[in-house]
């Protein structure tokens, strides 16, 4: 008989290492990732979205429109360069632009509320681009991330929870005779034809718009007629689909605080912690002078928001691998940029950031908030039972 021999260190490593990676794979392969994550970046993101064009809804033609010192002319030769997509750029009219402006505010609104999630995150990638690639000189940094996410957006699913999709799913109003669905199909593959028709597009994006309503038609006509295996293949690469577009999206909010910390590091005002002083005394982005001066007055704040901005947007990246390290910094980046909307006057750069930072919140204590709020919307808006009044004794 030949003696036990037990297993090496390594294989033992080796052999937990392939268990690992073979349950990532199952439940990156079996259901959508973090949905609860990616609820609420299609939620935070469309929200600030919305806030932007209703808050300019009286200056739009002034911003984006033909009113606009940045003209059609002037667009389109800069578009030329860069190879900017926006629709604004078909037709040099006011009723044209009307129509986007309109078309967007309801594809944020579709988004946010969570109806026809595929669909609404496609427009409401369309209608962003359309109006920040027509004028690229507005915004205060948010519309740049709000940018990225909207194209990241399209390639998520999104709307599993906190949506009326699955709000419809869960009442089992989502089967295959879905007349409402058809038809938003048809009108928009019609209109993407008469675009495609008219020479509108350029080739990548005939190819992505067209490969996206394909795949529409071919996930219907498979759950309609071919329910088993290929519906099962089909769950599994959107899945797998989601999944990556989550990676690169909590990726680029990495990136991003990693840039702006070490490019930070690099100015001399910060590393003398001075950079927040000089902030604080820019007219342009202090609405509250008063608040902006007593903080600039104390040279202590001033030393340690300074500092403690450069610290949290270089340490954010390497917290994330400790729940709850990074549940506490993430609060703290909320807080600071929610500081940051109220005292330099940027809410929608500071909408944007706080929906990104979301991103990193704990599930559980995402439900509980979905739960909270659950219960509150349904104690305030259900008719209690009318009262029957005791009968008199005698």
């Amino acid at each position: 008989m030949t003696a036990y021999s037990p297993p090496s260190a390594s294989a033992r490593l080796r052999r937990r290492g392939g268990a690992a990676l073979r349950r990532g794979v199952a439940r990156i392969t079996s259901e959508a990732v973090a949905p609860y994550q990616s609820a609420v970046a299609r939620i935070g993101f469309a929200f600030a979205w919305l806030a932007v064009l209703l808050r300019e809804w009286v200056h739009r033609a002034e911003l984006y429109g033909v009113d606009s010192a940045w003209n059609w002319a002037m667009a389109r030769e800069w578009n030329a360069t860069n190879q900017a997509f926006t629709v604004l750029l078909w037709q040099d009219s006011r009723w044209w632009f009307e129509i986007v402006y309109i078309a967007a505010i309801g594809a944020s609104v579709m988004l946010l509320l969570g109806w026809r999630t595929r669909t609404a995150s496609l427009l409401f990638m369309i209608g962003v681009l359309a109006l920040q690639n027509r004028n690229p000189f507005m915004g205060d940094g948010g519309d740049n991330v709000v940018h990225l996410m909207a194209i990241y957006l399209v390639f998520t699913r999104c709307g599993r929870v906190w949506s009326l999709d699955a709000r419809r799913a869960a009442h089992g109003r989502d089967g295959d005779r879905d007349v409402v669905g058809i038809v938003l199909w048809v009108f928009l593959t019609a209109v993407l034809a008469l675009v495609t028709g008219l020479g509108k597009l350029d080739t990548g994006w005939a190819l992505l718009l067209w490969g996206f309503a394909l795949a529409q038609l071919a996930w219907w006509l498979v759950r309609r007629h071919r329910p088993g295996e290929p519906r099962a293949v089909m769950e599994m690469a959107g899945n797998v689909v989601h999944a990556g577009a989550m990676f690169v999206i909590a990726a680029q909010v990495c990136l991003i605080y990693a840039a702006s910390g070490w490019y930070k590091i690099q100015g001399s005002f910060w590393q003398d912690g001075t950079a927040l002083y000089y902030v604080l005394h820019t007219g342009d982005v202090t609405p509250w002078p008063a608040v902006s001066h007593a903080i600039a007055r104390n040279s202590l704040i001033v030393l340690l928001l300074t500092y403690g901005t450069v610290i949290v947007e270089v340490a954010f990246p390497f917290t994330l691998f400790h729940s709850r390290l990074r549940t506490v910094m993430v609060a703290i980046m909320m807080s600071m940029h929610a500081g940051i909307g109220i005292v330099l006057g940027l809410p929608f750069f500071a909408l944007a950031m706080i929906a990104a930072d979301a991103l990193f919140l704990p599930t559980a204590l995402l439900r509980g908030a979905g739960a909270r709020v659950s219960r509150t919307v349904r104690r305030h808006t259900t008719t209690p039972p009318p009262q029957v009044p005791s009968r008199a004794k005698y």
